[in-house]
């Protein structure tokens, strides 16, 4: 009796089968999301705070010729501040509450905690700039403050119309008060631009005035200077209020970025027990809460 030995390949199902074990995930999106709204609610508190002490970055208030570049860079300040305590806190919050592994080396911990950080600053500029957007849709029918169009211009130069149009005598056909006004509101707007506003159309404004109010020719065109030359000092008050804010946002934006980045550096640093607050340790507190 001879016996026979077979011999083959190794069966794949005699190998090992225990699951495989996962990779580390190097982005956890919790703390993202959970700094990101922090340091969106962060700044709607502060800016709303800002707000209410009189340094809003737009007042919804009509009284637009109040602007001034003073109060533009102290707002400006406050968006800078602002920035600084909200992306702090939320790339802080990131860093410290990222898990870690122990198989990597200091400058890959700080990179990735800087990368969550990073994250954190474009998501709460992304909530911010849906809120924003959705008060902008509320409140467009005001129109542009430093641009006045045809459609605007009206309502935008209502001061100053009435200061052209100002009169002890009734109109004498009272239904075309709005049409004059309509038509000065675009002859001023349109001489807002560097080339000034053109003498057929001053001339005509001035007539306009001279029939409404029934002031001498000299008068009229007296008051029609005076009109333009407020209407461009307020829109150019306006203008440079708004340049210099809006280069304060972005200032404060690219500074957020930075403590950002740092503050979930930092956080990392503390979750991994290389920072150590010994704040509370000055005290001893027992479980109640009793300063022994």
């Amino acid at each position: 009796m001879s016996s026979t030995i077979v011999t083959g390949q190794p069966d794949d199902r005699s190998t090992n089968t225990d699951p495989p074990v996962p990779g580390p995930t190097y982005l956890h999106w919790s703390p993202i999301f959970a700094g990101a709204i922090v340091a969106a609610a962060v700044s709607f508190v502060l800016l709303s705070f800002g707000s209410g002490i009189g340094l809003a970055v737009a007042s919804p208030s009509s009284t637009w010729r109040g602007t001034s570049a003073a109060l533009a860079l102290l707002g400006g300040l406050w968006l800078l501040l602002t920035s600084l305590a909200a992306f702090g806190l939320g790339g802080y919050l990131a860093g410290r509450l990222r898990t870690t592994w122990s198989d990597t080396t200091p400058e890959a911990f700080e990179f990735r905690d800087g990368i969550h950080g990073l994250l954190v600053w474009g998501l709460a500029i992304l909530i911010g700039a849906f809120l924003s957007l959705s008060a902008t849709r509320m409140a467009a029918g005001r129109g542009d403050l430093t641009s006045p169009t045809a459609a605007t211009a009206e309502p935008l130069l209502a001061f100053e119309l009435d200061h052209l149009f100002r009169s002890d005598r009734s109109p004498v056909e009272p239904g075309s008060d709005p049409e004059l006004r309509a038509q000065a509101a675009r002859i001023i707007t349109a001489g807002l631009g560097h080339t000034g506003m053109a003498q057929d159309d001053r001339a005509y404004l001035t007539r306009l005035v001279e029939a409404r109010t029934g002031l001498a020719q000299l008068d009229s065109e007296r008051r029609v200077d005076e009109v333009v030359a407020q209407a461009n000092e307020a829109i150019a008050r306006a203008r440079h209020g708004a340049v210099i804010l809006t280069f304060m946002i972005a200032c404060s934006l690219v500074l957020g970025l930075a403590v950002a980045w740092l503050a979930a550096a930092f956080g990392g640093q503390h979750r991994d027990g290389a920072v150590h607050h010994h704040f509370w340790r000055r005290w001893d507190v027992d479980r109640t809460f009793m300063i022994r």
